[in-house]
């Protein structure tokens, strides 16, 4: 048997029943944590120290296109139109499998460095099989949580079916990499096709997600609500402007909702829709969604999401912030009785945070200054069912140089066949 013992550091279980303790012990016994206590004596244990830090559950983000990985940052100032040109009409066909595989790796190796032990990984890329078997063979080296979201493509009516079938009989989901099914929403290929995808997912067993939003002249959660096709295993990414009445029939449909903060302020999507989330009874997530236009970690996306509920009703506290992308956010992924919090029994997807580190001491309200100051500097350690992939702010085994300069010649090569500037000058017609 295998035992680290998290020695002497600040838990924030987000388990009510486990609660937070200001100096306390967690003891991992074959990757599954077994005790949280004030003291753990442990004497065959590896210990790692974790005085002055924040012991917490790693963070999951549900949503996010990693094969954009390539071009992060140039699309800072890009509308959500310019943004749509520049990935799926002029670049993403020039993807080959080995690019797909260097965005998705490094991608998902950002994540983990950033403290995200979990991430659904929605793939459009929809170039064919090589490519999805290239995107899973890069989460599968990862030594992360992934979730493989497979879906079609912009705006296709190419029938995905196939697909799904194959990868889902490949993907085991007793182990770190699972699969959950993107679906098509009805505005683009009908209300038939969503249908018959729904039908695929309840037969197949698998999570779904789902973009969507409304300009105030669509209903498309009461069209599905009509049909019969809202799920309790389906998350809503985005939401913008969907009525107090679509949003209570996500609740009651046990739905989950996943807001992108920083990309949906910037892209013009609307504010965020976590308080009106929380008012009608749904318990709201965060995303990243796209590297090229936000950063990649979840502390700038509480921050974002905290700014613009609290300057709107100040309805939102810090620890909100910190359950929607822990417990709430592995609930939406399927897996909240494996991890989101620190509870014995289930697998121990932890981090560790710097609390002496001059941006963020002195620390008095842990998880006050988490969401208000925290950071991925400040990301010390981080375990992936127990596992320790992070130690000392270094990936553990991992080439960074070789990765950095595959994905550098990927994206030098795809844009010189795309015919686009890497200068900053790129400016997308939408």
């Amino acid at each position: 048997m295998t035992k680290i013992l998290l020695s002497g550091g600040t838990v924030v279980s987000m388990d009510p029943a486990v609660g937070d303790l200001d100096l306390g012990d967690v003891l991992i016994e074959d990757g599954v944590i077994t005790k949280v206590a004030g003291h753990i004596d442990a004497p065959d244990a590896e210990v790692i120290d974790a005085r002055e830090r924040i012991v917490m559950p790693g963070f999951v983000d549900n949503h996010r296109h990693n094969w954009q990985t390539a071009f992060r940052g140039v699309g800072a100032d890009w509308t959500f139109g310019q943004w749509a040109t520049a990935m799926h009409q002029t670049v993403k066909a020039h993807y080959t499998p080995e690019d797909v595989y260097a965005a998705t790796l490094l991608g998902r190796l950002e994540a983990l460095h950033s403290g995200i032990t979990t991430m659904l990984d929605w793939y459009h890329v929809a170039q064919g099989p090589e490519h999805e078997d290239a995107a899973i063979a890069a989460l599968r080296e990862a030594p992360a949580r992934s979730v493989f979201c497979l879906g079609a493509g912009w705006a296709t009516p190419r029938p995905v079916d196939d697909d799904i079938r194959r990868v889902r009989a490949e993907l085991d989901d007793d182990g770190l990499l699972t699969m959950a099914f993107g679906l098509r929403g009805a505005d683009d290929t009908g209300m038939d096709t969503l249908a018959r995808e729904v039908q695929l997912a309840d037969e197949l067993g698998l999570h779904t997600s789902l973009h969507t939003g409304s300009d105030s002249t669509q209903r498309p959660i009461a069209d599905m609500h009509k049909h019969g096709l809202l799920r309790d295993t389906t998350t809503f990414v985005h939401g913008n402007g969907l009525s107090d009445e679509e949003l209570r029939m996500l609740a009651d449909a046990g739905s989950s909702l996943s807001a992108s903060p920083d990309v949906e302020l910037k892209m013009g999507f609307g504010a965020p829709m976590t308080g009106r989330a929380l008012a009608a009874g749904l318990r709201p997530t965060l995303s990243i969604d796209v590297v090229p236009s936000v950063g990649g970690d979840m502390f700038a996306a509480m921050r974002a999401a905290f700014a613009a509920q609290r300057g709107v009703d100040g309805g939102l506290r810090a620890r909100d912030l910190v359950a929607f992308t822990t417990i709430d956010a592995a609930a939406s992924c399927g897996h909240k009785d494996r991890t989101g919090s620190i509870t014995p029994g289930k697998e121990a997807d932890i981090i560790l945070l710097r609390t002496d580190d001059v941006t963020i001491f002195p620390v008095t309200d842990p998880v006050g200054s988490l969401v208000s100051a925290g950071h991925p500097g400040l990301v010390d350690t981080v375990l992936v069912a127990g596992r320790v992939v992070k130690r000392d702010g270094a990936l553990i085994g991992v080439d960074l140089p070789a990765l950095r300069a595959r994905l550098l010649a990927s994206r030098d090569r795809i844009a010189a066949a795309a015919g686009v500037p890497l200068d900053g000058t790129w400016a997308p017609q939408a």
